[in-house]
């Protein structure tokens, strides 16, 4: 468990630049998820886990906080917070990439396509000078830069808002400018979002996601701008599976043949992550890069609860695996065996039957720099149905538990929750169910 106000011992100085951020470091706990969290019975028990904050559009930099108001608090509020508690690192959330999220609606932004400009004068700019303000020059602050974005100019350009922003350059050279403005800052660390297993896993994503982030990183004008890279954010993705691997065979059959798997050559996050470092340092990167993986809703635990909110979706029953199936079917084999509860790796919107992951800690394994929870566990993905809004967040059919689905998740059910509000809106229901069914559990 992490404390909000760390010994002396563990508050970072200042200095060069370090290897990996996170280490001997405490993390910065967002006094507003922590009230949310805390307003959930149990919620106590991981309300000073640090969390990401979410810059998601350009009033978000200043927020409404004041002596008289309590709304939202801005960056420099945060920043100011984050010295108050004697943090050693804080992590932000760079997220108003004109034409944001192209290939869904739940989460799309407020800049139109053509507003890569104003993307550099009203929300980069102001952001940089902020974090550049020598009173924070102890504090490592560590950005998640611009979520679901590159990996989209490969797999969805079959959609035209992608295609546009592959034609157009927004995403591409609106990242490079986001990188050279905060690589410039000695405390600044960015992580560039590398999507996930279920999505680039297959050998025609991968290679090429790894190339386009090295273009990116050099029209930045240089790779030195880029500390490392995330996995599965606001995702699902198993960290591991526990009982096969894909080099598991199945009466001569490889589990890759199994329809849930399709062909990919993952089945779990971790070995993901590290395979994908290796082919970023091919692809030109320093070879002392770091790997993130969110592991805020991954844990897949045990269901303990209620009947108002399913325990599990897959057709896996409500318990968690404790054993290798014995089936000598590869598709049985393979949904017997999982820790994963989706229906569909592709499913993303508000998990039903999903837990908390592995809580925050850093370097956990080989090439990984932290597990962290960058998505704050109980803000929604997405609203199950239509939620007139000023935030420009759109009804994504992905979060409708009545929808079949379409060909970028198998045309299968989307196993979201019901009842759930805006993308980035406090989900308490969703929050219980991620205790109920954390893994590790929660004491």
């Amino acid at each position: 468990m992490v404390t909000s106000r760390p010994p002396t011992s563990s508050v970072v100085t200042g200095g060069p630049k370090v290897d990996n951020p996170y280490l001997g470091a405490t993390g910065y706990v967002n006094p507003e998820w922590k009230a949310k969290a805390e307003s959930v019975s149990g919620g106590s028990r991981v309300s000073n886990t640090p969390t990401a904050l979410w810059l998601d559009r350009i009033a978000a930099i200043e927020g409404t906080a004041n002596s008289q108001s309590n709304g939202p608090m801005g960056l420099r509020d945060h920043l100011d917070e984050a010295l108050a508690q004697g943090a050693g690192y804080i992590q932000v959330v760079i997220y108003d990439l004109p034409g944001r999220d192209c290939s869904a609606l739940a989460s799309n932004g407020e800049l139109g396509v053509d507003e890569l400009p104003r993307y550099k004068a009203e929300y980069i700019d102001p952001i940089a000078a902020i974090e550049s303000d020598p009173k924070y020059r102890n504090l490592r602050i560590i950005n998640i830069v611009e979520i679901d974005s590159l990996p989209n100019l490969i797999t969805n350009t079959n959609l035209a808002k992608c295609a546009t922003m592959k034609s157009n350059g927004g995403y591409v050279n609106g990242i490079a400018y986001a990188l050279q403005k905060f690589g410039a800052i000695p405390n600044v660390y960015n992580y560039i979002d590398a999507a996930h297993h279920g999505w680039i896993g297959w050998d025609t994503n991968f290679g090429p996601t790894a190339d386009l982030m090295y273009q990116t990183a050099v029209a930045s004008g240089s790779v030195n701008n880029v500390t490392g890279f995330i996995t599965n954010t606001a995702n699902y993705s198993a960290l591991t599976e526990p009982f096969f691997t894909i080099n598991t065979t199945v009466n001569g059959q490889s589990v890759r043949q199994a329809k849930y798997i399709d062909w990919n050559f993952y089945v779990d996050e971790l070995t993901f992550a590290q395979a994908f470092r290796n082919r970023l340092v091919q692809s030109g990167f320093n070879s002392n890069i770091g790997m993130l993986i969110d592991t805020s809703r991954n844990g897949w635990g045990d269901c303990t609860a209620t009947s108002a909110l399913p325990c599990a979706t897959g057709g896996l029953g409500a318990r968690r695996p404790t054993a290798a199936s014995t089936s000598t079917d590869v598709n049985t084999f393979v949904n017997e065996s999982r820790v994963d509860r989706r229906l569909h790796t592709g499913n993303w919107c508000n998990q039903a039957g999903a837990g908390l992951g592995e809580r925050p800690k850093a370097a956990p394994a080989s090439g990984i720099d932290a597990y962290v929870w960058i998505k704050p566990p109980g803000e929604s993905d997405g609203s199950s149905s239509e939620i007139p809004n000023s935030d420009g967040k759109g009804f994504d059919r992905m979060c409708d538990p009545t929808y079949g689905g379409n060909d970028r998740n198998g045309n299968s059910a989307t196993g979201a929750l019901p009842n759930a509000p805006i993308s980035g809106a406090w989900f308490a229901a969703q929050f219980s169910q991620l205790m109920a069914n954390a893994y590790p559990p929660l004491s």
